[in-house]
């Protein structure tokens, strides 16, 4: 079948699927973190009694819906690619897949569209404390909404909790906690949501700025800066945290995409890691006598402390991990790419003999094909595999990406700190150019969280689901010119509601907060 696959195909397939995942979480990320701030806003109105936090939570609440809106529907698109152009995929996996996806859709969005309701509409219809409940709630039910959808992202990068089934030929769950509480599940839920609290702290701290800069609002904008910041400040950090656990699990599971993370090619004890580097332009793969750097700045050992926990720890790097032949933690060797392929070839065929056997009620035939098939079916997917080069993601995207998003977390705690700073010990209201910064930090912001996806997603090229489905096997056959044609469309339709989604922002925050008093 897949000789028969125009490879245009799959690169216009990944190209949609990009595209639509890329604007959905423009909105996302956002949604996620003005959840917690109007929400510690309105419990200072509960607690308080003060009109002035009423209102100031009632315009962050505003924007929360407008951006929350549009979100919802990208995100609607996104989920209907899996069976339109990826259902070899949901035919292969669809029976764990489905699972956290379907939980999300009956649980977290039904409690969302539940709760928003309220918020938005029953202020003095319902009593305060129920009315802060059901703000908390929406925001906790964006939060369960992000737990399943990770859960699904994470299998796809550690695949758990599952049995390959040759009679049905799919992976079907057989520990559903295996799935749902996955090390790298749990990780990537808390980094990816803490990435999104940022971004709504930067958002409302150059909102805010913003209205100190046209001299409008001064207490509302002080105020907003003030709960923004620290929310800003804890959030980053244990972003910095929670992403230390996620390079450790990325090391235990995926250790190619930390090879490609760090541009990293021979394997060694105490490995250093890449502070600052320019990648060689002329190095095309693994094996071609190219260095992989014209310049690198290292800080020693690093990478051994975050992969292995321990300074002296040996690192694989992409040329080890093509050619195999180190020792892994359980004392066998490693093996090569080669050997992996061969192995998968041998899954694919003892599974088409099992099959056979099968069909012409052949049981003797069918239990030792069985036997094979299970003794490599954890190979499947590289069988699959027609280079050993294809096994090696883009090294310049993940490595420069990856630096985006550290240095940019970086700077978000430096800048937060000095926010608070200026807030607290000098009059932040005055300060012309820190307004200017802010307003600037929005756009980086976003573009942290969209570095962070694309080091999660094209570092683990080839893989659909790691080491078991490549991205070439998970296709849908469609004719390469309607997926075009829906890559245009969608293209147009996201940007239209992008700018549109900007220009409703933009227009809430010139008329302002209700009350003349903030």
């Amino acid at each position: 079948m897949l000789e028969h696959i125009d490879t245009s195909l799959i690169d216009w397939s990944r190209a949609q699927f990009a595209l639509t995942a890329i604007y959905h979480w423009i909105f996302v990320p956002l949604t996620l973190g003005l959840a917690v701030i109007m929400g510690i806003m309105e419990t200072m109105y509960y607690r308080t009694g003060d009109e002035f936090w009423k209102r100031t939570a009632k315009f962050w609440m505003k924007l929360f819906g407008i951006n929350f809106a549009i979100g919802v529907a990208t995100g609607l698109i996104l989920e209907f690619e899996f069976g339109t152009n990826w259902s070899n995929y949901s035919w292969f996996v669809g029976d764990i897949f489905g699972a956290p996806l379907a939980i999300e859709g009956i649980l977290a969005f039904f409690m969302e569209a539940t709760f928003i309701a309220v918020m938005f509409f029953g202020w003095d219809k319902v009593s305060k404390k129920f009315h802060l409940a059901s703000t908390w709630l929406t925001g906790l039910g964006a939060t369960i909404s992000a737990w399943w959808i990770l859960v699904a992202n994470a299998w796809m990068q550690n695949p758990v909790g599952m049995e390959f089934n040759p009679d049905t030929v799919r992976n079907e769950m057989v520990d559903f906690w295996a799935v749902a509480l996955s090390p790298t599940a749990v990780n990537k839920f808390f980094h990816t949501v803490l990435s999104g609290w940022v971004l709504g702290a930067v958002f409302v701290v150059g909102v805010a700025c913003w209205f100190l800069l046209k001299k409008r609002n001064k207490k509302f904008a002080l105020s907003s800066i003030k709960i923004a910041a620290w929310v800003g400040l804890v959030s980053a950090l244990l972003s910095a945290w929670t992403g230390d656990g996620s390079g450790y699990q990325v090391a235990q599971t995926q250790p190619m995409k930390l090879a490609v993370m760090e541009g990293y090619y021979e394997g060694q004890q105490g490995a250093g890691l890449v502070a600052i580097g320019m990648l060689n332009p002329e190095k095309k793969t693994y094996n071609d006598g190219q260095d992989p750097f014209l310049f690198r700045i290292e800080i020693p050992k690093m990478l051994s402390l975050l992969a292995e926990r321990k300074l002296d720890g040996f690192v694989p790097g992409i040329t080890d991990l093509i050619e195999g032949g180190y020792q892994l933690k359980d004392g066998t060797q490693a093996l090569s790419a080669e050997e992996k392929i061969e192995r998968g070839k041998t899954a694919i065929g003892a599974l088409a003999a099992y099959r056979a056997a099968q069909a012409a009620d052949n049981d003797a035939e069918a239990v030792e094909a069985a036997k094979v098939l299970k003794e490599n079916v954890a190979y499947f997917g590289y069988g699959y595999i027609k280079d050993v080069n294809e096994l090696v993601p883009n090294v310049p995207l993940t490595f420069y990406a990856f630096r985006v998003m550290v240095m940019l977390g970086g700077y978000f705690i430096l800048f937060f700190i000095v926010v608070l700073f200026l807030a607290y010990k000098r009059d932040l209201s005055k300060m012309k150019w820190m307004h200017w910064v802010a307003l600037l930090t929005i756009p980086l912001g976003y573009l942290a969280g969209q570095a962070g996806w694309v080091v999660a997603e094209c570092g683990r090229q080839p893989w659909a689901i790691q080491d078991m489905l490549p991205v070439n096997a998970a296709i849908s056959k469609l004719d390469v010119g309607s997926v075009q044609t829906t890559f245009f469309i969608f293209l147009v339709l996201f940007t239209v509601m992008l700018i549109a989604e900007i220009g409703i922002l933009l227009k809430a925050i010139k008329k302002g907060p209700e009350g003349e008093d903030l």
